[in-house]
């Protein structure tokens, strides 16, 4: 599945993306609906409050959806199931993002046919009107959660947050509950959805991006990859066998841990994600793409420059396919950059 970055009417030095007045005032109209959270990150304080309020309604569902995953060469043979199983916020249902995607592909994570997200939606007990709460793993902190986050976006699914994180839920006592996964009790139509293009950056964006990069009067575009540094250089291997490392031609290394805690491994406040950003060397005014792996660390960068609000959401895509994808199409022609 591709998508392509469509050029304005407009001529830019730099490319902006269509945003109709409709559009503005239906993202103002959904971000301000009633919602008991005040940013897209929530804590664990925000979100067991919460719970416990919507209880009381039963209009007004909030789902905790847990999104845990573990790299394939994880050293602990950890997966999302298991960790899920030993310990969870009651109620909670799984979203496995090795299920819900596209199982055409030969590339890992990319995203699902609207049909095939409308299916997994109905198949965990979701409605269109739920507000999601979507978190990670203790042991990770944030890794995967934004992914399923951004997922869900990308198919118009508005009322969706990040858990800030579940390590700190453990940590100051908010209850858990374990076991295997229950049959869904109640089964929904989750309505097919449309997919939301502009939120995604396909090969041929990021090909172009770095055939043209430092070429006098290009489209500018700012390649932003989340993993590790050794990987990102080209001195360490991927994780998936096979696989090449190296980098996108242009493209800047931010690993996540740089916008994590170290200690409770949760994002960063808003003001220190700026100065990474900053530090970086990353300009706010310019389109960012972000790319990874898979394309899961590059969710949690994505949702990092929006706490910050570090450049317009509209400014911003993921690249699906990732270094994955673009390590097997643009070997052959000979853009892959490594520093070794």
């Amino acid at each position: 599945m591709e998508f392509r970055l469509i050029r304005p009417a407009w001529q830019y030095n730099y490319y902006r993306p269509r945003v109709s007045v409709l559009q503005r005032l239906s993202i103002r109209f959904s971000s301000s609906n009633a919602s008991p959270f005040k940013s897209y990150l929530v804590t664990p304080k925000e979100l067991s409050a919460a719970l416990s309020e919507s209880t009381k309604d039963s209009k007004s569902r909030i789902i905790p959806l847990c999104a845990s995953w573990f790299l394939p060469n994880d050293p602990q043979g950890r997966t999302g199931l298991k960790v899920f199983e030993q310990k969870r916020i009651p109620n909670a249902v799984f979203f496995d993002i090795d299920v819900v995607k596209d199982d055409s592909s030969s590339y890992p994570h990319m995203l699902p046919t609207a049909e095939g997200f409308a299916s997994a939606m109905s198949g965990l007990g979701l409605k269109k009107t739920d507000r999601v709460v979507v978190y990670d793993s203790a042991e990770l902190g944030i890794f995967s959660a934004p992914r399923a986050a951004w997922t869900l976006k990308v198919f118009g699914h508005s009322n969706v947050h990040v858990l800030n994180n579940f390590k700190i839920w453990i940590e100051d006592g908010y209850p858990t509950e374990s076991g295997k996964i229950k049959e869904t009790e109640e089964k929904t139509t989750y309505p097919v959805p449309s997919i939301n293009p502009d939120r995604v950056a396909c090969f041929r964006d990021v090909k172009s991006a770095a055939k043209d990069h430092g070429k006098e009067g290009a489209d500018k575009f700012q390649v932003l990859d989340a993993r590790s540094p050794g990987r990102f250089s080209g001195r360490d291997p991927e994780p998936r066998p096979g696989l090449s490392s190296g980098h996108i031609p242009g493209s800047i290394n931010l690993p996540l841990q740089e916008i994590l805690d170290p200690t409770n491994k949760a994002f960063l406040p808003a003001e220190e994600l700026r100065k990474v950003f900053e530090k970086a060397g990353l300009d706010p005014e310019t389109p960012i793409i972000t790319s990874c792996g898979t394309g899961v660390m590059a969710c949690a960068l994505d949702a990092a420059l929006g706490e910050a609000k570090f450049g317009e959401e509209a400014f911003r895509r993921v690249y699906d396919g990732s270094w994955t994808e673009y390590a097997q199409r643009a070997k052959e022609d000979g853009m892959i950059a490594k520093d070794i």
